[in-house]
């Protein structure tokens, strides 16, 4: 089995002692399905990790109960929701677990009974993306210190997402070969692989180029890494690095951490680009959404925004 869907060898000794209230069978049957996702699908490594968790843990309170995954029924797993009683996105992952399992069980085995088919999904709570004001945002791109080597990078990696509107792990993972100074575009590769172009707009090309010129050749050590963005040891940025940037320095200038998120500069992308007419299909291939309705909660956000205007001006508000 391919190393990537195996348990971590921290974890292996952990789960050691729990292995033994599992049935051979069932793990079994994980093992296979984990491998199967990871080949087909291509899942992250989290991913994989919390559906093996999920499906152990309904293994095991099966297992009690002198039952199988493979001989689960509706009931048996109405039964197992109500005993373990989880927050609604919790719920909503192990559903989404339970139901590949066993749809891919189903489709080796033509007649087999899937017991997820019936079982109602959670309502998940709809909560807005959060975005900043614009003279907020403008203060949170002039905050990194643009006579420095970090600065500059700070500096073009901020304008660079608020510009283009990418996500994080986007951001992070951009090769310096998908940047096209000549064009100011970017190939950017989002989820499921999929590859758009997108502008990068002139204010946000500037800095890039600065950053080119003056602070990725330092921190690079004379060495030829792939990634765009550098951290001081001249290797690629992670998610981690750039969340903390952006939380240190948007409370440098009086933002409140509580209205910090890891995406703050692609919600507020989006949120303004809509509060400025944009149209909500050209915004769906900005931001790689491969459904509309994911890119229409934007317009909600835009909408709140609107609400608190009229509520702080308006005399009758």
């Amino acid at each position: 089995m391919p190393s990537i869907v195996r348990m971590k060898a921290s974890t292996r000794k952990e789960s050691a002692s729990k292995a033994t209230e599992i049935a051979a069978a069932d793990v079994q049957e994980i093992d296979a399905f984990v491998e199967r996702v990871w080949s087909e699908d291509g899942l992250a490594q989290r991913t994989l990790e919390a559906y093996r968790q999920d499906l152990e843990t309904l293994a095991r309170w099966l297992n009690a109960r002198q039952r199988h995954l493979r001989t689960a029924r509706r009931e048996d797993l109405s039964a197992f929701h109500g005993a373990q009683p989880v927050a609604v996105r919790s719920m909503a992952r192990r559903q989404s677990a339970f139901r590949r399992f066993y749809a891919s069980l189903a489709r080796d085995e033509p007649g087999f009974d899937d017991p997820t088919l019936l079982i109602e999904r959670p309502k998940m709570p709809r909560s807005l993306p959060k975005a900043l004001a614009e003279r907020e945002i403008e203060g949170l791109l002039d905050a990194p210190d643009a006579g420095t080597t970090l600065g500059l990078r700070d500096r073009a990696m901020f304008e660079l997402m608020y510009a283009s509107g990418l996500r994080v792990s986007e951001l992070v993972e951009l090769p310096l070969a998908a940047l096209n100074t000549r064009q100011g575009v970017l190939r950017v590769t989002g989820k499921g692989g999929k590859d758009r172009l997108v502008p990068v707009g002139e204010v946000a090309l500037e800095r890039i180029q600065a950053y080119l010129a003056e602070a990725r050749p330092v921190l690079a050590k004379g060495r030829q890494p792939a990634a765009l963005f550098l951290s001081k040891r001249g290797e690629g940025m992670t998610r981690q690095m750039f969340w903390t940037l952006v939380k240190r320095y948007a409370v440098g200038v009086g933002i409140n951490s509580k209205r910090i998120s890891p995406h703050v500069l692609r919600h507020s992308f989006a949120t303004h680009l809509l509060n400025h007419g944009a149209d909500l299909r050209a915004l769906q291939m900005l931001l790689g959404h491969s459904a509309l309705s994911t890119t229409q909660i934007y317009t909600l956000v835009a909408k709140e925004g609107l609400k608190r205007l009229h509520a702080q001006h308006h005399p009758r508000g």
